[in-house]
């Protein structure tokens, strides 16, 4: 939920330098075409940083429905990791002026980074998603309290610390492991 009306809201899901500023480590620096955007991503694994190099589309937009779907598909330096991420995204209007986001994500990963296994790589996907929609959220409450006090709103803050991987993996392993021993149904735990 954001407290903001669905407007500002999707003016913001719709802009891709405004998502890319609430990816940590993501840079947009090309327009390659109306709606495709040329850019990196930057993950720190310990003293290495990774650049991931690619591009990412607004592959649909549906004003009408406030339905918008970003696609974007990056190799890391040596051409030997690759990830493709669909990001879609809906709005709807609460009664309370808030808007309420919904957001489904897919990402593929290849290379050096699929050897966490796919269950481990959904927890890290879920843990960046929650960073990411937490920041959409404040950018435009943000941006909405500026207005009302008649200031001029923040802007998107350009490209950004890379993403530090190691306190996101072990909050994504601790919240795996967890799955592992949370009861189910019956009270047991869970079997993989």
């Amino acid at each position: 939920m954001v407290k903001a009306p669905v407007g500002p809201v999707w003016d913001a899901l719709v802009d891709p330098r405004r998502v890319v500023a609430c990816v940590p480590g993501g840079e947009l620096d090309e327009m390659l075409e109306e709606r495709t955007f040329g850019g990196t991503v930057r993950l720190k694994v310990g003293g290495v940083t990774m650049a991931y190099r690619g591009r990412v589309r607004l592959a649909e937009v549906d004003v009408a429905a406030r339905r918008v779907k970003i696609v974007g598909e990056a190799r890391e330096g040596t051409a030997a990791g690759s990830v493709r991420l669909t990001l879609e995204s809906w709005l709807t209007a609460l009664p309370d002026r808030g808007s309420e986001v919904v957001v489904v994500a897919r990402a593929d990963v290849g290379g050096p980074l699929e050897r966490f296994g796919r269950g481990f790589l959904e927890e890290v996907g879920h843990q960046l998603f929650r960073q990411f929609a937490a920041c959409i959220g404040a950018s435009v409450e943000a941006e909405q309290a500026a207005l009302a006090a008649g200031v001029a709103p923040p802007g998107p803050r350009p490209g950004g610390e890379p993403l530090a991987a190691v306190p996101l993996l072990l909050r994504a392993l601790g919240a795996w492991l967890a799955g592992w021993f949370r009861p189910r149904g019956g009270g047991g735990p869970r079997a993989r």
